[in-house]
């Protein structure tokens, strides 16, 4: 025992920035949404019109979450616990791939076992060291509702959801590092699990069934595969009931019972999926910087196109039957058809609309990750070599600019593509379904700028890279979403790429938006290329 807990200290002396980073920055957005819905949303009437409004919209239920009745705390957790309790899992992934995974792919894991400890100690120390950073985040999740002036009750009960989900995926984290042969590979599933969840919840809150006076709406049976969606269920403001969170509790307990098991079993750098080998010689592709980030980004862009079809495909089969579904109650047919032009063909729109903007932020998310490729390279010592030839960074550079440009056409043609066959099987489509491929297209060129910043930080701090690029895109989400919630100034909102995409269908193509956005990637591309020649190769 004593060997675990000190692994549990030097694993939390490794994350004494990293987890209060992301705790600080979940409890201010915590803080930072109950003060909004306090000042935007105080009054009951105000109340009222936002949760109507979200019940005749699918795509809002989708996006958000349930709504629960008025009152401040009920819209403060309708509009914000979503998209916290997947800020929580991704928190949660990221750390214990890095303690598993990545500790074993970079030799670390090997240098502990030479002592005498036992073979899942490290393993346990950070289950422990993942349940505690949760236990913490739902005290400061808690602490910041009650600092905004909600009940002590309630906000107690919200942290302990947000806790929950992210505790789940601590141990699925674990089995996944158990699974999987790299960190890479590690995290990308534990994160896109995290994107299931939330796609899932979505789903079952889509076709939730709104109550007669429209303020409040029970989710469909979907939202069960969900541990989001159970922590949803504890309805923290109206009536909380914390026996919801025994089930992601009770699988995370069964999850981390399976991955201590399966690390006891198994030697160090072996997993349940072996890595597949190379050929013996390079083909064709490989012997061009094309080729070569094309190999390094392929398996990767097929986890986003997998999730992009999927997101597509809920985009074409689901709005049909939510419209059906939300149509089919007299008060919400009444108020849709003052709300939104075009009737339930309208509302089918807005939902493809909304789903299709999801599937830009995928595409912004491959390019970067094909980009910070280029990161792992050069720490590994890979890009010494590869550059020892006479070849220069910028082609380098282009080659990796390229591959991700090509992954985000990939990821949102793969996206439009579904939602078209699934509006076309539905038949509920007045205009042609391909359609959507190019409404898909829309939002590459805010997904290119995405790109070129992460190649600028590349290029100007390595080291930074990854954190700098990531939290670009997490900004432009935030300010995307929350912006007007937030009430922050219009030229603040501005600043996200993805608030220039043009949201099609329900909107025409914004030509100059696009060109912008192309300009502005293009710079970027350019200045990366000036300070990436300028500076010297960095571990």
């Amino acid at each position: 025992m004593s060997g675990v807990l000190r692994l549990l200290l030097f694993q939390a002396r490794r994350d004494r920035v990293a987890v209060p980073v992301w705790i600080l920055g979940i409890t201010l957005l915590s803080f930072a949404t109950s003060a909004a819905v306090a000042t935007q949303f105080g009054d009951e009437a105000a109340q009222v019109a936002i949760l109507t409004l979200a019940a005749a919209n699918p795509a809002f239920l989708f996006l958000r979450g349930l709504p629960d009745g008025t009152g401040v705390g009920a819209v403060v957790f309708f509009q914000g616990y979503a998209f916290t309790a997947v800020l929580a899992g991704l928190m949660s992934t990221l750390l214990v791939v890095r303690h598993t995974r990545s500790d074993e792919e970079l030799g670390r894991a090997e240098l502990l076992g030479s002592v005498p400890i036992p073979r899942a100690a490290s393993l346990t120390a950070t289950l422990l060291l993942g349940t505690a950073a949760n236990l913490v985040l739902a005290v400061f999740v808690a602490g910041a509702f009650i600092a905004a002036g909600l009940p002590a009750a309630g906000s107690a009960a919200a942290g302990a959801a947000v806790g929950s989900v992210g505790t789940f995926f601590v141990a699925l984290a674990a089995v996944a590092a158990q699974a999987l042969p790299s960190g890479r590979s590690a995290n990308g599933a534990a994160a896109g699990l995290v994107g299931v969840a939330y796609l899932v919840r979505g789903i079952g809150d889509a076709l939730g069934t709104p109550s007669a006076d429209l303020l409040h709406v029970a989710s469909a049976w979907p939202s069960l595969l969900s541990p989001i969606g159970w922590g949803q269920r504890t309805r923290p403001f109206s009536s909380p009931d914390l026996a919801f969170l025994l089930v992601p509790l009770a699988a995370a307990a069964v999850l981390a019972a399976l991955a201590v098991v399966i690390r006891r079993r198994r030697d160090v750098g072996a997993s349940l999926l072996p890595e597949r080998l190379g050929k013996e010689r390079a083909g064709l592709g490989g012997r061009s910087f094309v080729g070569l980030a094309w190999r390094l980004q392929r398996s990767t862009l097929a986890g986003w196109c997998v999730g992009a079809a999927a997101l597509g495909a809920v985009a074409g089969v689901l709005s049909p039957m939510a419209s059906e579904t939300v149509s089919s109650i007299a008060p919400l047919r009444e108020l849709i058809a003052r709300l939104v032009p075009g009737g339930q063909t309208g509302l089918i729109d807005v939902f493809v609309t909304a789903l299709l903007g999801m599937a830009g932020v995928f595409a912004a998310a491959a390019g970067i990750q094909a980009v910070l490729r280029m990161r792992a390279e050069e720490a590994e010592g890979r890009a010494e070599i590869l550059l020892s030839a006479p070849v220069s960074r910028a082609r380098w550079l282009g080659a990796n600019l390229f591959v991700a440009a090509v992954s985000a056409a990939v990821v949102s043609t793969t996206a439009g593509a579904a939602a078209a066959v699934g509006l076309a099987v539905s038949g509920t489509s007045d205009g042609p379904a391909w359609s959507l491929v190019p409404a898909a297209l829309a939002h590459v060129p805010a997904a290119l700028v995405f790109a070129t910043a992460a190649a600028v930080a590349f290029a100007l701090a390595p080291r930074l890279s990854i954190l700098v690029a990531w939290g670009v895109l997490a900004v432009a989400i935030l300010l995307g979403e929350f912006g007007e919630l937030f009430g922050l100034p219009a030229w603040l909102q501005d600043a996200s790429p993805f608030r220039h995409s043009s949201a099609m269908p329900v909107e025409s193509f914004n030509q100059a938006g696009a060109v912008g956005l192309l300009l502005v990637a293009a710079a970027g591309a350019s200045l990366a290329a000036y300070f990436l020649r300028r500076r010297d190769l960095a571990a």
